[in-house]
């Protein structure tokens, strides 16, 4: 039983961290981080698959092995993130409805202080 469970927790944290690429409200990094837990401790096959796959080598491999990521993929969550919020902002802003604007600003902050302080950033020959 407790291994359907994580099965089953391991397959919604995939699904949302994989909507968290294209969403930055949701954060892609930590659920996948969840999806290897609950993958590790229901399936070994699934464990295999889910690191073998390429959103696991894009998003977590280097986060996993080296405590780190590339500037490269930060810079590419830093400005994903910003754009979307961004024109999220802008349109609640034009309709002035305010408090969710706070709101959005204030998680945009909080990506922007993680990835910026709280995830090391590692150097190209280092990921290998």
């Amino acid at each position: 039983m407790k291994r359907l469970i994580f099965l089953i927790l391991g397959l919604i944290c995939l699904a949302l961290g994989t909507v968290g690429i294209v969403l930055p409200i949701l954060p892609t990094v930590p659920f996948y981080l969840a999806t290897v837990f609950c993958f590790a401790n229901s399936s070994e096959r699934m464990h295999r698959w889910f690191i073998g796959t390429k959103l696991y080598e894009k998003h977590l491999q280097s986060y996993i092995e080296h405590k780190g990521m590339l500037l490269k993929t930060k810079l590419s969550i830093i400005i994903t993130v910003t754009l979307l919020m961004g024109f999220g902002f802008f349109m609640m802003a034009r309709k002035s409805i305010w408090v969710p604007c706070v709101i959005l600003a204030a998680v945009w902050l909080c990506h922007i202080i993680y990835f910026c302080f709280r995830v090391r950033t590692i150097q190209p020959g280092e990921d290998q």
